[in-house]
């Protein structure tokens, strides 16, 4: 695997491999991102690493924020997992997702990276 995509094409599982595809798109959508294979996963980067997605024990995709304990998490469905700056959220399926909350978590994020030029 040498891109993203390449990442993204290889998940076996239709329906992640499509949610994967989505978050994808989505967060290419922003102003000023670019997404590069660090770890062997999507990181998604402006001025610092803002966030990654990665396969979540085979039946779900997880969507990380670098910095998400400096996020507002309002909702409260961010979650750490036990970590100490990451939060995250578990998706099974594109079914599963609220664009107006995604949306919100992006803009959060995006104002967590300027902050930390």
């Amino acid at each position: 695997m040498h891109t993203p995509e390449d990442y993204i094409y290889s998940i076996e599982d239709v329906t992640l491999r499509e949610t994967a595809l989505f978050l994808h798109s989505f967060i290419l959508s922003y102003e000023g991102f670019t997404c590069k294979l660090a770890y062997k996963i999507p990181f998604y980067y402006r001025n610092k690493w803002v966030c990654y997605i990665n396969i979540y024990k085979k039946h779900s995709i997880e969507l990380a924020f670098i910095r998400g304990n400096e996020m507002k998490n309002e909702a409260g469905m961010l979650d750490n997992r036990g970590r100490k700056l990451v939060y995250g959220i578990i998706i099974k399926s594109i079914d599963d997702l609220n664009e107006l909350l995604l949306d919100e978590w992006m803009q959060d994020a995006i104002e967590v990276d300027e902050r930390k030029k």
